[in-house]
């Protein structure tokens, strides 16, 4: 059960958002800030995501008629200029993904700043546009950033895990829409095999890794609410694991009552809904904490 489900649009049972993080091999020039460069093994494994994944996700999105929303830091922008256009021709959003990849909790104050406002500048030359939403780098949003969201313009978060659909969150400096992640839906921990930033996961045979999303969808389905993976194209962009959500996208598109949107059309429909009285979202109010808690 959710206590607060969201009236989606037509009357759809659920709403999806199939989202990729396209960090391609920022991963290891952040990681590894003095040899990185000259890493090649991982380098070819970023670069993976861009060049062969993301054009294999958007033909099954062009294909299916899907718009998406896939985040990227700023560095990424810049060196992958024909993925960033392709990904733009094809309806997609493009959401902000700090500059390369760098961890909020690890660059607090005003490096943070810096980062924060270095990626807004790439988004504007090269996309032409200011990003809608914002997904922390491993997830570490801190209420620094948050505050820079909101003070930039941003609508939504989609970092944090409070809830099972998309709630709202106030600060002192406003309000922003979160589109709340989880670990349980996110292919990290099944595919993950990355000694050189730290994660040595085993990986997992693909119908294995994404069963358990599968099973998410379901609970999710059934209780009306929001499903979302958070993928990145270096992993479940690859040919076995991506033809398997292929076939998944096919099937539910084809027997279930699901609305698949982007993150900020997601935002676009709680603006409206809730400003027009029909839905009263659950708000968390920020900063949780201000200092340590003994």
């Amino acid at each position: 059960m959710i206590q607060n489900p969201i009236p989606w649009p037509g009357g759809a049972k659920c709403a999806c958002a199939i989202t990729f993080d396209m960090d391609a091999d920022s991963l290891i020039q952040i990681a590894r800030a003095s040899d990185g460069f000259d890493r090649l093994y991982p380098i070819s494994m970023g670069r993976y995501g861009p060049t062969v994944a993301v054009p294999r996700i958007l033909e099954t999105y062009r294909r299916l008629g899907l718009k998406q929303s896939f985040f990227i830091p700023g560095w990424c922008l810049e060196r992958y200029p024909d993925t960033i256009e392709a990904i733009m021709n094809g309806g997609h959003e493009i959401g902000h993904h700090g500059w390369i990849h760098e961890d909020p909790v690890a660059t607090k104050g005003t490096p943070q700043t810096e980062a924060f406002e270095k990626a807004l500048d790439a988004h504007q030359r090269i996309t032409g546009q200011l990003p809608q939403g914002y997904r922390a780098p491993v997830y570490n949003v801190t209420q620094q950033v948050i505050d820079l969201m909101i003070r930039h313009g941003l609508r939504y978060d989609s970092s944090l895990m409070a809830d099972d659909v998309p709630y709202a969150m106030q600060t002192s400096e406003g309000r922003l829409w979160e589109m709340p992640v989880h670990w349980g839906t996110d292919d990290w921990p099944p595919f993950a095999h990355y000694d050189e930033i730290g994660y040595m996961m085993p990986v997992r045979a693909p119908s294995d890794g994404l069963k358990g999303f599968w099973e998410e969808f379901e609970a999710q389905y059934e209780a009306g609410g929001f499903f979302m993976l958070i993928l990145h194209p270096f992993l479940t962009g690859r040919l076995a694991r991506w033809n398997m959500v292929e076939k998944w996208l096919e099937e539910t598109l084809n027997s279930k009552d699901v609305w698949f949107a982007t993150l900020s059309g997601i935002a676009d429909h709680l603006d409206a809904i809730t400003q027009a009285g029909g839905y009263t979202p659950r708000t968390e109010q920020l900063p949780y904490y201000t200092g340590p808690q003994e």
